[in-house]
């Protein structure tokens, strides 16, 4: 489970185990829910005893099988269909109960190819969160034709009346619907500036200042990180085969030289570390 779904699950009251993969990434994955919830303290948004709540309600662990004994288990690795499969194969191993829900936060993977990697298709399901998870309101809940309505009623609930999410639903085709809208306006502004029709600025400038968005669309995929911008339109290109969907060469490059956004210090912008 992702750091920042952890934290939102852990202050609505729900206990929640956190599983990395190694001691470094948990470790920084501690650190990333304690400075965030500091920072809702000091602006007074959190009581210094909902935080302290907050951090009694995680527990931590490097070991897929301390999942054992888990009712609800969000996957939240890295955005590659084949790493996703394998934790999927494994917590069908490792969760004791048969009724336990399998949900997967991918941004683009057909659930359906989640769900087969398991003996129960049934409780498989997508929940989506969105980047900051603590700040944006909306969740993408997403069944393949397999996932039983008991599994979508629960995940449903939980995002919307335990999380105080708004859940849109989606088919599950890649990308659903955000990252199907999303992807090819990203797409469209990296071909723009790669053809040199403008400057990086000036494309954000112009949907910021010009289309009243919060952030320019260069600005939003290095956020977003340019390596997961890059395997969710491939997903999304293998599934349709629509050019709209074809990662611009520039990207590529991009993603090649290391230079994947604000996590690696430098993507279409430069960024402190």
């Amino acid at each position: 489970m992702g750091s920042g779904i952890a934290e939102v699950a852990a202050r609505s009251g729900a206990e929640v185990k956190v599983v990395e993969a190694n001691e470094d990434a948990l470790r920084i994955g501690m650190e990333r829910i304690e400075k965030s919830l500091e920072r809702a303290v000091r602006s007074g948004k959190l009581a210094q005893e909902e935080q302290e709540a907050t951090m009694a309600n995680l527990s931590f662990s490097t070991k897929l099988p301390s999942l054992h004994d888990r009712q609800f288990v969000v996957e939240a690795v890295v955005e590659a269909e084949e790493a996703k499969l394998e934790v999927f194969r494994r917590l069908n191993d490792v969760v004791d109960d048969p009724g336990a829900i399998l949900a997967s936060n991918t941004s683009s993977i057909p659930i359906m190819k989640l769900a087969m990697a398991t003996n129960r298709p049934q409780n498989v399901i997508g929940v989506h969160f969105f980047n900051p998870v603590p700040v944006m309101g909306l969740v993408e809940v997403i069944s393949s034709l397999l996932t039983g309505d008991k599994t979508a009623q629960l995940s449903t609930e939980f995002a919307a009346e335990q999380l105080g999410k708004r859940v849109v639903t989606s088919q599950d085709r890649a990308g659903f619907v955000v990252n199907a809208l999303l992807i090819p306006y990203l797409l469209s502004a990296i071909r723009m500036m790669e053809s040199g029709f403008a400057s990086a600025e000036d494309i954000d400038a112009g949907m910021v200042l010009g289309c009243n968005h919060p952030m320019g669309p260069l600005a939003l995929a290095d956020l977003i990180g340019l390596d997961t911008t890059m395997a969710v339109a491939e997903s999304l290109y293998e599934e349709f085969k629509e050019q709209l969907y074809a990662p611009p060469p520039l990207l590529s490059r991009m993603c090649d030289a290391g230079l994947l956004g604000r996590k690696t210090g430098r993507g279409f912008y430069t960024y402190d570390r």
